[in-house]
C-alpha cells in the first residue's frame, strides 16, 4: 500500500483478529463479575541475591530473534503491532477534552500512557499522527490547554472502548457512549462520573515528532499534562486520602491488538534495602 495515510488506517492495522468477532467472543465463558482480587506467593519464595531468573535457566536455553525497526520492506505499522503486544500491560488513559470555544466535547481512550512525576504530577499522552491532522482530542487540549485524565474500570468498559471510534468533529462521545460528564473545579474540560479516580490536567507541553521511515511525515505527538485536582471515589479511597483500594477500582489494561486485561491475581514484593538484604547473603560473603 503506498499511500502512507492509508498504511496507518485501521484496515491496514488490523488490530482484530478475528473476521467474525461477535461468533468467537460468543463460545467463550461469560465475564465473572464476582472475580476477586486474591494473593499469592512470589514463584520462589525462597529466592535470594544473585538467584536470577526463578526457571532454573531454562530462558537462557532459547534464542532470540534482532529486529531493525526500519530494514527494508517493512512497515512502520508493524513496530506499532510488536510493540504494543510487548509493553504489556499498559495503563489506559481515558482523556477528557472541551473545545477552546465550549461547544464540543471529546472523550477517548490512550494506552499510550503513563505517570511520570508526582512533584508536580506529570502524565504523558502519546498522540499518533501530527498536528496537520490532529484528531479531535489533541486538537481541543492544544487549544484549550485542559483536559482531564479519567482511569477506566471494568463497570464502564464497554463504553469506555466505543469511545475510540473514529466519530465526525464535534461528535461527543459522552453521548454516543452513555457515559455522564462531571463538573471539574480548576479545568472546564469534563471528567467521566462513571470513573472512580479522575485528575483535572492542564497542559504543560507538546513536542511533534517526524517518521525514520516515512521522513517528513509526522507520526506522533507528545503531551505532557500537569495534575492539578484529583477526585477519587469515597468507597475506594482511605481515611489518610493517599491510596486507592484496587479492589474496588478494578483497573482495565491494553494488551496487544484489541486485547484488554484485568487484575484478577497480585503478589507483594518490598523493596529490598542494602544492609538488610546483603546480612546473611552468600553473594555478600563471596564478595562478588
Amino acid at each position: 500500500m503506498s499511500n502512507p495515510d492509508k498504511m496507518d488506517s485501521e484496515a491496514f492495522v488490523r488490530r482484530n483478529p478475528h473476521p467474525d468477532f461477535k461468533g468467537v467472543e460468543a463460545l467463550r465463558p461469560d465475564f465473572n463479575t464476582d472475580a476477586r482480587l486474591t494473593f499469592h506467593k512470589t514463584p520462589k519464595p525462597d529466592w535470594q541475591p544473585g538467584g536470577g531468573a526463578n526457571d532454573g535457566g531454562a530462558c537462557l536455553e532459547k534464542d532470540h530473534v534482532e529486529i531493525n525497526p526500519y530494514e527494508e520492506g517493512r512497515p512502520a505499522v508493524f513496530n506499532y503491532k510488536l510493540l504494543i503486544s510487548a509493553i504489556v500491560p499498559r495503563p489506559i488513559g481515558f482523556v477528557g477534552t472541551r473545545s477552546k470555544d465550549g461547544t464540543t466535547t471529546n472523550l477517548a481512550p490512550f494506552s499510550y500512557f503513563q505517570i511520570v512525576n508526582h512533584d508536580p504530577p506529570l502524565f504523558t499522552l502519546g498522540y499518533a499522527g501530527g498536528f496537520d491532522r490532529a484528531k479531535d482530542s489533541i486538537r481541543n487540549l492544544s487549544e484549550s490547554g485542559e483536559c482531564t485524565i479519567n482511569i477506566i474500570s471494568e463497570h464502564y468498559i464497554e463504553a469506555a472502548n466505543f469511545c475510540s471510534i473514529n466519530a465526525p468533529y464535534g461528535t461527543s462521545e459522552f453521548a454516543v457512549s452513555g457515559l455522564h460528564p462531571a463538573p471539574c473545579t480548576d479545568v472546564k474540560a469534563p471528567r467521566v462520573r462513571e470513573s472512580i479516580f479522575s485528575v483535572e490536567g492542564k497542559l504543560v507541553e507538546t513536542r511533534e515528532f517526524e517518521s525514520r521511515a516515512t521522513p517528513g511525515k509526522k507520526t506522533g505527538i507528545l503531551a505532557i499534562v500537569e495534575g492539578v485536582r484529583f477526585w477519587v471515589r469515597e468507597d475506594a479511597l482511605n481515611e489518610d486520602k493517599n491510596l486507592v483500594d484496587p479492589t474496588v477500582l478494578k483497573p482495565m489494561a491494553r494488551l496487544g491488538g484489541i486485547t484488554y486485561t484485568r487484575i484478577t491475581e497480585a503478589m507483594e514484593l518490598p523493596r529490598p534495602q542494602w544492609d538488610e538484604a546483603m546480612a546473611s547473603s552468600e553473594l555478600a560473603k563471596s564478595k562478588v
